[in-house]
């Protein structure tokens, strides 16, 4: 099992936040995640993210590739906001600066001021993710392309520049919802398995995309990705009172945005209750044993937020150390 960073709480931050040192942080934890070990580093995208402030996705990704170096990349892009052409040349760049350790994670999205902002009917959203990441597809893999679609149009483009993964750069499909799963089962793409929903939510979910793989004959991954919270101390009890107040007001926010909804979930429930089956906190071995459980459902890779918006810097770089050394070797050996 591969185990990665997650950035999305350091590249989110409050208000008041001086962004220019917040970015200092994000260099100082990537440096220190690679000399520890982590397999890959990870990055979602938001727009207008009130309460908080975010660094957009790929810039970002581009400028800490030398701090990287080695590791691999996973960006979330909400693939409905952006022209096929254009996110296939930023992709196909990003996986020329890594080397060819790039991977999309395209998601839909689910929040109407990034749709209205954009000018995307929310209620077509869906035929033009879909029909983005099939343009794409082509551009990476033929020499000519033709389109005239439902939301794009191309006559004789020719995207030159190549990745350096062929056919393409792997692409992960960010979906919560079963509609959205069984989607991306049926088109052979890889589930990105969210870090919101509970784990017996999760293992129906997946019982749910293999089943409509094999019936499309898709040939599907069996072996798939998740996204995970996660905080570990030396005590169980220390780890829950470092853990709730970042980690509680994230999902305040989340439940603010409609996450919750567009999963059918509740996040403004007790901290307690909200993290039951759902995050791993813990002492190392509760970690162990909770990561233990996702590899047996056929977990690939872990990619785990370890920090949160306002979580001081020290505080996340223990985590990450401590991970390492006393969680991070039982997946080793």
């Amino acid at each position: 099992m591969q185990f990665g960073v997650s950035l999305s709480g350091m590249g989110q931050q409050p208000m008041e936040a001086d962004m220019r040192q917040s970015f200092q942080e994000i260099v100082e934890y990537i440096r220190t995640s690679r000399q520890l070990g982590f397999d890959f580093l990870y990055q979602g995208q938001h727009y207008l993210t009130s309460p908080y402030q975010q660094l957009q996705t790929v810039p970002l990704l581009a400028r800490l590739a030398a701090e990287a170096e080695g590791m691999g990349m996973v960006a979330t892009l909400l693939a409905p906001l952006h022209h096929p052409v254009d996110l296939a040349e930023r992709v196909t760049t990003m996986d020329i600066i890594t080397n060819g350790r790039f991977h999309l994670s395209a998601a839909l999205g689910y929040r109407d001021e990034e749709y209205d902002a954009f000018g995307v009917p929310r209620n077509r959203r869906v035929s033009r993710y879909l029909e983005c990441l099939d343009v794409m597809r082509q551009l990476w893999t033929q020499d000519e392309v033709t389109h005239h679609g439902e939301h794009f149009h191309l006559e004789g483009a020719r995207m030159t520049l190549r990745p350096i993964q062929q056919p393409h750069p792997p692409i992960w499909v960010a979906a919560n919802g079963d509609a959205a799963i069984k989607r991306a089962a049926r088109r052979g793409y890889t589930w990105y398995v969210n870090p919101h929903a509970t784990y017996t939510a999760i293992k129906r979910q997946i019982e749910l995309y293999h089943e409509t793989a094999e019936a499309a004959g898709s040939n599907a991954p069996s072996d798939l990705p998740i996204a995970r919270e996660l905080y570990v101390g030396e005590t169980r009890e220390q780890a829950w009172a470092d853990a709730a107040p970042f980690l509680g007001g994230k999902y305040a926010a989340y439940a603010q945005w409609g996450q919750d909804k567009a999963m059918d979930e509740e996040f403004s429930t007790a901290f307690t209750e909200l993290a039951e089956d759902r995050f791993i906190i813990g002492d190392p071995e509760d970690c162990i044993g909770e990561i233990e459980k996702l590899r047996e459902l056929g977990m690939s890779h872990g990619s785990f937020r370890m920090m949160w918006p306002g979580m001081d810097l020290r505080r996340g770089l223990r985590n990450l150390e401590l991970f390492a050394d006393r969680v991070m070797p039982h997946f080793r050996g």
